[in-house]
């Protein structure tokens, strides 16, 4: 009799283990919080995209969309809980109504098409979206604006946009106040890094430009309504190749981040 108690007693004991055991490993997983990049590999300049990121939160799954097909891509999408539109080549400047201007672009036509269908799939979905250089651009012609084809051609200016040193061109740009940027960023003034050719012309209706560099350039935007809307951010230097300590760097990425874990949170 003695014995079959001590055998129950194991029994519970080990049965009480196993839960533990069960619940501390759940409590250890990580959440699987997936955000896409449209471009995030095959270059030094692509990886860090994801490098940035993977700074500010490490339990984040950052996946490149580009290297797959269509439909592979747009489904990832739908699994994740945020979208990167990355820097690169120009937009075909037939989007915007500028056809008949490609000698001055660098196209690249398979990356158009699938960014125009997850800037469209993003929408429906109502997933946070982080527009940078060429992601703002291709975001604002998506929406119907368009854009300046070459800046030092068809825009007066003292600014360099583009320098021959990428890792040494900077310029000034002034934050609208009360606009998203300046809520998440605290500033009135800051300095980015700049290397593009390309900028808005005519911003898309749907948004209002929350900074400008000093010769006039739309710099960044967002969305004129945000009520009952997902987060959305367009800026058009990279905030991926800042100093950490730059606010127009790290506390987009943290606000951005901030916006994807809330979205995942009500999935």
């Amino acid at each position: 009799m003695v014995r079959i108690l001590n055998n129950n007693k194991i029994s519970y004991i080990s049965i009480l283990l196993m839960l533990i055991s069960v619940l501390f490993l759940n409590s250890c997983i990580k959440p699987e919080i997936k955000v896409a990049l449209s471009k995030g590999k095959g270059s030094e300049h692509y990886d860090n995209y994801g490098k940035w990121l993977n700074e500010i939160n490490p339990d984040i799954e950052y996946v490149d969309l580009y290297h797959l097909n269509r439909a592979e891509a747009l489904k990832i999408l739908e699994d994740c809980s945020g979208l990167v539109l990355t820097g690169g080549p120009d937009v075909h400047p037939d989007r915007y109504g500028k056809g008949f201007d490609t000698a001055r672009c660098e196209i690249d036509l398979k990356r158009d098409t699938l960014e125009f269908e997850l800037i469209k799939l993003a929408k429906k979905l109502k997933i946070p979206v982080l527009a940078i250089c060429r992601g703002e651009q291709i975001l604002n012609v998506a929406e119907g604006g368009s854009l300046i084809v070459d800046i030092p051609s068809d825009f007066d200016t003292l600014v360099q946009h583009q320098c021959k040193e990428t890792s040494n061109c900077f310029h000034k740009v002034m934050i609208v106040k009360n606009t998203l940027l300046s809520d998440i960023t605290g500033l009135q003034f800051g300095e980015v890094n700049s290397n593009h050719h390309q900028g808005v012309h005519k911003l898309a209706d749907i948004f209002i430009a929350s900074a400008f560099s000093q010769d006039g350039l739309i710099e960044a935007y967002e969305l004129k309504d945000k009520k009952n809307k997902p987060f959305l951010l367009a800026v058009q230097w990279h905030p991926e190749r800042l100093d950490k300590s730059n606010k127009l760097s790290s506390a987009i990425g943290e606000k951005f981040l901030m916006e994807v874990k809330k979205f995942y949170e009500k999935k």
